[in-house]
């Protein structure tokens, strides 16, 4: 059933989050950190078993310099440089394995596809690790380091995205000119902050993205993984105020007011994970070229295999 807004509402809902007026210096911040630890990619091929794809495995410094793991997969052959897609997970999956998610490189495009640190367990596994510590917080990740934005998990995730563009761009295989960023759910989200700190890349893709709207999220919804704030919060009755605060950095929403390359987005109207008008609050203020696709029926899941035929769509008509 319908769980938000009817449609016209949601095309004019304008979400509340305030934008810190610090914003951008914390994240300035955070990137020169992370790029102070060299950009030292390593990429070594696998024997995948595929005919028709070479996969690489690469190791690029995130966040503090923790190595992140990534898929490389590109046409057999390929010299470059090609079209690039960097593409983020959602919530508890990883990159998976070498011989899964062909599409993209089936289509042409070099896919470079990031592990999430500390995840991978829910549908696909992961191969990095997440070495910060973290005060009490609800089970996930949601409230992990939430005391401040320096200790909150998604500083660390994001920095990381952002990172993986620039290990993308290091390598003979990708035009860096070329450049799009995709993501569903979580890595619909984190797609968005990318879009958000990185200004020259050449498209994005967010289908049904989490991570948005925080002030409407937290109180709309009873699934997971929102619900791990309202957790939280149940107990630690004195929080909220901060807590919010602390998620004003890292909300889809603040992000997508600083974004200028061309975006895709869909969501579904019956998505209670990730309700329609958290979704449009990140669409609404998305600052450049936008569209969006409804699906009226559909939950979490989307549009599937129809969000894959838009992604195409759009990376073709930006990238190639």
């Amino acid at each position: 059933m319908f769980i938000d807004l009817a449609e016209a509402e949601l095309r004019d809902y304008r979400s509340s989050q305030a934008d810190p007026a610090d914003f951008d210096s914390f994240w300035a911040t955070t990137l020169a950190e992370t790029r102070l630890h060299s950009l030292h990619v390593t990429v070594d091929r696998v024997a995948s078993g595929l005919l028709t794809l070479d996969v690489f495995d690469v190791t690029f410094p995130g966040f503090g310099g923790q190595p992140i793991k990534a898929w490389l997969r590109v046409p057999a052959g390929a010299a470059g440089p090609l079209p690039t897609l960097v593409q983020y997970h959602g919530y508890g999956r990883g990159r998976g394995q070498a011989y899964e998610n062909l599409l993209w490189a089936s289509a042409g495009f070099a896919h470079f596809e990031m592990d999430t640190r500390g995840q991978g367990w829910w549908g696909s596994t992961a191969a990095t690790g997440d070495e910060a510590g973290s005060g009490p917080h609800a089970p996930g990740f949601l409230t992990r380091g939430i005391d401040s934005r320096e200790t909150y998990y998604y500083r660390r995730v994001f920095a990381d995205a952002v990172r993986a563009i620039d290990a993308a761009r290091s390598l003979d295989l990708v035009d860096g000119n070329r450049i799009g960023v995709m993501g569903t759910s979580q890595g619909g989200g984190i797609a968005l902050a990318a879009a958000g700190l990185v200004p020259d890349i050449a498209a994005a893709v967010a289908r049904v993205p989490f991570l948005c709207d925080f002030p409407r999220a937290t109180v709309i919804t009873d699934e997971m993984p929102y619900k791990e704030i309202g957790g939280f919060l149940a107990t630690n009755r004195d929080r909220a105020t901060q807590v919010q605060e602390t998620l004003a950095y890292f909300d889809g929403v603040n992000f997508a007011r600083r974004a200028s390359a061309p975006l895709t987005m869909t969501v579904a109207l019956m998505d209670a994970t990730c309700p329609p008008s958290t979704v449009f609050g990140a669409f609404n203020a998305y600052a450049g070229p936008k569209k969006i696709t409804v699906w009226p029926y559909n939950g979490h899941e989307g549009g599937a295999w129809e969000d894959d035929a838009l992604a195409l769509n759009t990376f073709r008509a930006h990238l190639v």
